[in-house]
Parts: C-alpha cells; sequence; structure tokens
C-alpha cells in the first residue's frame, strides 16, 4: 500500500485544508451534515459508505475538530454527529464546490437538487470573491504571496509574491 503524503506542514492554506478535510467522502459528510444528518446508520444509508470506512472518516472529523458527538436527541444510547463551528465555517466551501458542479457538470436543462434561500424560496445567488473594497475579483486580479522560509536579518519571514499564473511578481 501507498504512504499517504501529508500536507498538515504546508506553507499552502489550500494544501492543509486539503491535508484536512479534502477526500470526498468527508466532503460528502459534512454535505449531509448540512442537511441534517446526525445518526451514524443515516450517514451510512444516504452515501453508501462502507461502515468502517464511515467510521474512520468521522473519527477523523472529530479528531480534525469539524465535527463532534453528542447524545442522542431521542435519549437513546446512541450518538449523533453534529458540525463544529470550524464545520460550519465549510458552508461556503461546500456551496462553491455546489456551483462548480451546477456549471460544469450537468447538462443544460439538467436536474439537479438546488440550494434555495429558505424566507423566499428562490436560488442563492452565485458566490463572487471581492476586494476588500467590494470590486469583483477575477483569478487573473489577484496574487499569493508565498512565505520564504529564509528570516530576514531582524529574524523576520520575508513573503514572495506570485501572481495568479504562477510568474514571479516584482
Amino acid at each position: 500500500m501507498v504512504k499517504r503524503t501529508t500536507f498538515a506542514s504546508a506553507d499552502c492554506p489550500v494544501a492543509r485544508s486539503l491535508d484536512a478535510i479534502g477526500d470526498w467522502w468527508s466532503l460528502l459528510i459534512i454535505r449531509d451534515a448540512f442537511d441534517g444528518v446526525r445518526r451514524f446508520s443515516e450517514f451510512q444509508t444516504g452515501l453508501g459508505i462502507a461502515k468502517g470506512m464511515l467510521s474512520t472518516r468521522l473519527r477523523d472529523l472529530v479528531a480534525r475538530g469539524v465535527m463532534t458527538t453528542m447524545p442522542a436527541s431521542d435519549g437513546s444510547a446512541y450518538r449523533e454527529y453534529g458540525l463544529t463551528e470550524r464545520g460550519v465555517s465549510l458552508f461556503l466551501v461546500i456551496v462553491a464546490l455546489r456551483q462548480w458542479g451546477e456549471d460544469h457538470l450537468y447538462e443544460p436543462g439538467e436536474a439537479h437538487s438546488m440550494l434555495v434561500d429558505k424566507e423566499r424560496g428562490q436560488m442563492v445567488a452565485r458566490l463572487q470573491l471581492r476586494s476588500r473594497a467590494g470590486k469583483p475579483l477575477a483569478w487573473t486580479d489577484t496574487l499569493v504571496r508565498k512565505a520564504d522560509h529564509k528570516p530576514d536579518r531582524g529574524g523576520r519571514r520575508k513573503a514572495r509574491e506570485r501572481s495568479a499564473i504562477g510568474q514571479r511578481a516584482t
């Protein structure tokens, strides 16, 4: 079996995030938790995931602080799972994946589930990246400031900038 590479100490927030919650089972578990699924058996039945795989994923999500366990709401001996504040903060990630899928993985007019505003019953607006001033930004309007591991004379780490397309910025 191939040993999994870990990105837990990576400089890139995307790599660290994927290390924590990036496998597809974990994201589907989180999606279902947003939809109100709480019990192991409900996750297992709804996803069609093997019990051992589900147990591992839930244990990892709890250990990473994305989910928590609590006594069953009906007073039975079972435990239920819920999203922590850290888990709830993944909502926009799930919405972004949903909207990307709607845009690229469905034929025009093909039926699919829709995310709607509870109050108005209308589809939610498209996510859009904006500057702090409110200006819409495309990926070409951004750059990544990479951490430099060589401390400067004052002992501080410098940031290197790379444009969105990977060219070294000046």
